[in-house]
This record gives structure tokens, C-alpha cells and sequence, in this order.
């Protein structure tokens, strides 16, 4: 049974998902904790078997599928959101070693179900270390953006970008478009129906494989620890 568990995102977990919305306090989610602990495994299960899959291709830091898993309490230290439970499943797998840059994300939830990967915060080393790069030759890094495959998977790059030209670079280069990101990001929506098809494993870890072009040019371009320190 647990083998079957691992490759299937359950319609009863998007229903948990869809109740805590709409009692989003500590007394209904209290009251349910044995349904919640239910669910929470089922995607523990599904998070191995994708982590098993992503094994065969990269190398995975990432000890289990349940370290993978991110908690389900919100922090509202410094929100004006107060509710205390996400209402998502997410996770995130780091690839092993400081010479393989990049990571891997699962976010599940009805409505908004995605994989992505990526850089989300880079420190301003590494960020420099881009641009320049972009800005020598963006050639390589265009070509694996309009690759077809990757192109089927995430359309675009995407993140958060500078609505000017980043300091130190000219405002008419002809890579300003690329130059302009703050974040390095390769997302793929799923509808619901898709999420809760049985072939979900496998999708999803074929738009985590279809990232390995990115991340290994980044790689490169990256001679620097994920703290931005010299390797």
C-alpha cells in the first residue's frame, strides 16, 4: 500500500486543504488533527517517491521526503495575516554539493498547484556574477530559455525584475531584458485535474528534469557557495 501511496496526490487531501480555508483557527484545525495527520502523510509518501525519481538524474541533499516538506503553522510574527495555518502543501529539495546551484519546489493546493525551481534570493554576488555574464554573452543562456522543451514546460523565465536598468549596466544593452531579473525563477502551473491524475509523479519530475539545462549553465556561471563565498 505504501508503494501505491507514493505515486498519487488524493482528492481527500485537496478536501482537508478546502475545509481548513474555511476554518482557518487553531480550534477546527485541533479538532481534526487526525485527518490532518492522515493527509500529511499521503504527501510524505508522494514527496519520497518524487524524491526517489529526481535521484536517478541529480544528486539530492535533501534526506527524505518528509525533511522536504515545509510546515503547515504560518509564521504571523510580522503579517498582518493572522491566520494560523497554511493551506497549501510545499516542499523544496537542494541539490547536493556546493557546485550544483539551484533547487527544487512543490507547492500543492486546489486552484494553484506548482512546480518550480530556480534562484529566489541571490545574494548580490552571485546576482553581479549573473549579469556579468548576461551582459558578456547571453547567447547560451537565450538558447536554453527558447529551447523547445523548455519552452513546453515553463514558457518563459520568470521573477521579480528591476523596473530600470541595475546599476552599472547600460539601460540599451541588448540583453536588458535578462539583465533586469532579481530572481531566476522556472514555474509550471497544473490544474487540479492534473494534480490528481494518476501520472502527477511523473509529470512532475519530468518538469524537474527539464530544469537541468538552466541550472547547469548557472552552475558554471556560479563559482561561489550558496553564500555567495568563493568555492
Amino acid at each position: 500500500m505504501q508503494k501505491k501511496e507514493a505515486l498519487f496526490i488524493y482528492q481527500s487531501g485537496f478536501d482537508f486543504l478546502n475545509k481548513l480555508k474555511k476554518n482557518n483557527n487553531r480550534e477546527w484545525f485541533n479538532a481534526h488533527k487526525a485527518a490532518f495527520q492522515k493527509e500529511l502523510l499521503l504527501v510524505e509518501a508522494f514527496a519520497e517517491g518524487l524524491l526517489r525519481h529526481l535521484n536517478v538524474h541529480d544528486m539530492i541533499e535533501t534526506p527524505s521526503g518528509k525533511k522536504s516538506l515545509y510546515r503547515i503553522y504560518r509564521d504571523t510574527r510580522f503579517s498582518s495575516d493572522k491566520t494560523p495555518y497554511k493551506t497549501h502543501w510545499s516542499g523544496s529539495f537542494r541539490r547536493a554539493t556546493k557546485y550544483r546551484r539551484g533547487g527544487y519546489h512543490f507547492h500543492i493546493e486546489p486552484g494553484n498547484t506548482y512546480i518550480a525551481g530556480g534562484f529566489w534570493g541571490p545574494v548580490p554576488q552571485d546576482l553581479r556574477r549573473i549579469r556579468d555574464d548576461i551582459a558578456f554573452d547571453a547567447a547560451p543562456l537565450r538558447k536554453i530559455l527558447k529551447n523547445k522543451t523548455f519552452v513546453s514546460m515553463f514558457k518563459t523565465l520568470q521573477g521579480e525584475q528591476l523596473k530600470t536598468a541595475p546599476q552599472g549596466f547600460d539601460a540599451g544593452h541588448e540583453a536588458i531584458d535578462l539583465l533586469r531579473y532579481k530572481q531566476f525563477l522556472l514555474i509550471r502551473p497544473f490544474s487540479d485535474k492534473e494534480v490528481l491524475a494518476k501520472d502527477f509523479l511523473k509529470e512532475a519530475n519530468l518538469t524537474f528534469k527539464a530544469m537541468r539545462p538552466f541550472f547547469d549553465h548557472m552552475s558554471e556561471v556560479l563559482v561561489t557557495d550558496r553564500n555567495g563565498m568563493a568555492i
